[in-house]
């Protein structure tokens, strides 16, 4: 199977916020190629906002692995970072990472969507994913993630977290 470029949204908000980010990445670097790491971003909660604020980020990877051997993938290293699922939606977690996009492919299954299906709502995944990847076109809307992102700063509490990086 030939490589495919796929984006990665990670996230961390609680304990040691860039800690848990910085060994998240570590662990997702030893199973893809990364090829890029967007700057840290401090980020308001999204969804159940009665929590503390995330750090984000987005790396871009390629891989030889198929969509859901990527979600097994995120999911053991959610757990191996010390995820706990509390039942709460959108709740607080240690680590998280999203596949956003694989390759320009359209996929669904009862366990995985991609593109990530709320992307066009998210400041906090967009802000980062155009500083690495602004004219990457969403396979849905035909939009760039450049004009995507446009529609939506200023609408989350979104900050660069200058100087810090994974």
């Amino acid at each position: 199977m030939d490589s495919v470029t796929i984006y990665i949204g990670l996230g961390s908000n609680v304990e040691d916020r860039l800690s848990n980010l910085r060994l998240g990445f570590s662990l997702l670097a030893q199973r893809f190629d990364v090829v890029s790491t967007s700057s840290i971003y401090e980020t308001g909660p999204w969804g159940y906002v009665n929590q503390p604020k995330f750090l984000n980020a987005v790396i871009q990877a390629t891989t030889t692995k198929e969509p859901l051997d990527i979600l097994s993938v995120l999911k053991f290293v959610e757990i191996a970072t010390g995820r706990v699922n509390e039942g709460i939606r959108w709740g607080p977690r240690s680590f998280d990472a999203d596949l956003l996009f694989y390759g320009s492919q359209i996929y669904s299954s009862c366990d995985l969507e991609i593109p990530h299906p709320r992307i066009k709502e998210r400041a906090f995944v967009l802000m980062p994913l155009a500083e690495i990847a602004p004219s990457f076109v969403h396979p849905i809307s035909r939009e760039t993630i450049q004009q995507l992102t446009n529609v939506v700063i200023g609408k989350e509490d979104v900050e660069i977290r200058r100087g810090l990086r994974l």
